[in-house]
C-alpha cells in the first residue's frame, strides 16, 4: 500500500489514533501512539522524533 492508501483507510475507517511499532536493538517491541491527524505521507519517509530515553539500549535512562 502507499502512504495515501493507509491514509485513506485509516480516514475510512475512522480512526483517531495510529500505533507506531518497532524494535528495539535487544529485539523488544516497543510502541507509541500518534492522532492520526498528525500523519502525513511525508510521515511514513521522514519518520517520527520520539524520547527515546524510555527505550532501552537508545539514551541513558534516568532515574
Amino acid at each position: 500500500m502507499t502512504p495515501k492508501e493507509v491514509l485513506d483507510m485509516a480516514k475510512e475507517n475512522d480512526a483517531k489514533i495510529v500505533d507506531l511499532r518497532f524494535m528495539d536493538f535487544p529485539g523488544l517491541w516497543q510502541h507509541f501512539s500518534v492522532p492520526l491527524r498528525e500523519l502525513e505521507e511525508s510521515s511514513f519517509e521522514d519518520g517520527f522524533g520520539f524520547d527515546g530515553s524510555s527505550i532501552r539500549g537508545w539514551q541513558p535512562i534516568h532515574a
